[in-house]
C-alpha cells in the first residue's frame, strides 16, 4: 500500500505541476494581446525550470504527514480486516469440529449463517477498501492542489514560463542541467506555507 501511495502521490505531482504552470501561462498570453506580450523573465535568465518530485516529497513536510496518515489508516484497516478474518475463521473451525454432532437442520442453519457471515465480511472489505480510496484521492487531491497554487505563484514571481518535474519513477525529462533545478526553492517555500498553516 505504501509503494501504491508513493507512486500515485508521485505522478500526480508530476502532471499537477507542469499543466498548472501551463494553464497559468496559458492564462496569462490569452488576457493580452498578442502584441503586448512580454517575457517577465529577465535577458539571459531561464524561462524553463524543473522540480525533483522524488526529492519534493521526500522533504515536503505537508506530504510526509499525508503519507504517514494514509499508512497509519491502510494499517488501521488492515489490522481490522484481519481481525474479522481471523474471528470467522475460529468460527468455521469450531462449525468443522462439531458437524457430527449437529443434527442436519443445525448443520444447515449453521452453514446458511456462515456463508451470510462470510459475505458481510466480504462486503465490509470491499467498503473499507473504497473508503480507504477515496481518502487517498481526496488527499492526493488537496496535495495538487498546494503544490499547484504554489507552483503558479511561484513561476510568476520568478518569471518562468514553464516549470517541469523530474522523476526517477515518471521519468518526464530525460536530464536537466542542475542550475534550472528549483525544488530547494520550492520545498522551502511550500515547508514555510504549510508551517504557518500548522500555527
Amino acid at each position: 500500500m505504501k509503494t501504491s501511495v508513493s507512486t500515485l502521490i508521485k505522478t500526480t505531482l508530476a502532471v499537477a505541476i507542469v499543466v498548472t504552470v501551463a494553464a497559468c501561462n496559458q492564462t496569462k498570453t490569452d488576457s493580452k494581446p498578442a502584441a503586448a506580450t512580454t517575457s517577465a523573465a529577465t535577458p539571459g535568465k531561464a524561462e524553463i525550470v524543473y522540480v525533483n518530485s522524488d526529492s519534493l516529497l521526500n522533504k515536503y513536510e505537508y506530504a510526509k504527514d499525508m503519507n504517514n496518515r494514509l499508512q497509519e489508516k491502510g494499517k488501521s484497516a488492515q489490522s481490522d480486516l484481519a481481525s474479522k478474518g481471523q474471528a470467522f475463521q475460529r468460527e468455521a473451525m469450531e462449525y468443522q469440529k462439531s458437524a457430527n454432532t449437529m443434527s442436519a437442520d443445525q448443520r444447515a442453519s449453521t452453514e446458511q449463517r456462515l456463508q451470510r457471515k462470510q459475505q458481510e465480511l466480504q462486503s465490509y472489505q470491499q467498503n473499507a477498501t473504497a473508503q480507504f480510496q477515496n481518502e487517498s484521492a481526496s488527499e492526493q487531491s488537496k496535495l495538487y492542489d498546494k503544490i499547484a497554487d504554489y507552483a503558479k505563484q511561484y513561476a510568476k514571481e520568478k518569471g518562468y514560463k514553464l516549470v517541469l518535474t523530474y522523476s526517477k519513477a515518471n521519468p518526464t525529462v530525460l536530464f536537466g542541467d542542475p542550475s534550472l533545478d528549483v525544488t530547494a526553492d520550492v520545498v522551502k517555500g511550500l515547508n514555510d506555507l504549510y508551517a504557518k498553516d500548522k500555527k
